[in-house]
């Protein structure tokens, strides 16, 4: 008895999954169920099932209709979906929620790797600035611009 109220304190499962209707809190935790490719996941939330477009980068295009797969598009996808898939993320929300697509927009947590700045530093992603969700974007140029002088990613392969 006492193993298993230890072991339900350390998992915290009230955590998995937040129990709310409409739209997230400004954070959330949420369960990975695939990487759709270097700059977007699917992941659990709230019981339902959303996609989730990192803010602030752009990683080459993999699966896009119409786009041929550009150079370090498979690279970031696959680098993305070694990181996140099948683990639990915290979501933080930009101030606009969604993008036109539908997508909600979150910065990506997982323990203590911020992955939008992961893909940038490693130069598997570019940074792209769309207000109001610019407040790291100052960080994610200075990843950039490292990236580009070490030559690392799409900035020595492409």
């Amino acid at each position: 008895m006492l193993l298993a109220l230890i072991a339900v304190v350390l998992l915290r499962p009230w955590e998995w999954e937040a129990p709310w209707h409409g739209e997230p809190p400004g954070a959330a935790w949420a369960y990975v169920t695939r990487a759709v490719d270097g700059d977007t996941i699917e992941v659990r939330l709230g019981g339902e099932t959303e996609d989730v477009r990192y803010i602030g980068v752009d990683t080459p295009e993999t699966v896009k209709p119409g786009t041929p797969v550009q150079c370090f598009g498979p690279q970031a996808h696959r680098f993305n979906a070694r990181l996140v898939e099948g683990h639990r993320v915290r979501l933080v929300f930009g101030v606009e929620r969604r993008d036109v697509y539908g997508r909600l927009l979150a910065y990506v947590h997982l323990g203590d790797r911020f992955v939008n700045a992961e893909l940038v530093r490693r130069g598997l992603a570019r940074t792209l600035t769309i207000p109001p969700n610019d407040r790291l974007a100052g960080r994610f140029e200075r990843l950039q611009q490292a990236a580009a002088r070490a030559g690392r990613g799409l900035w020595g392969g492409c």
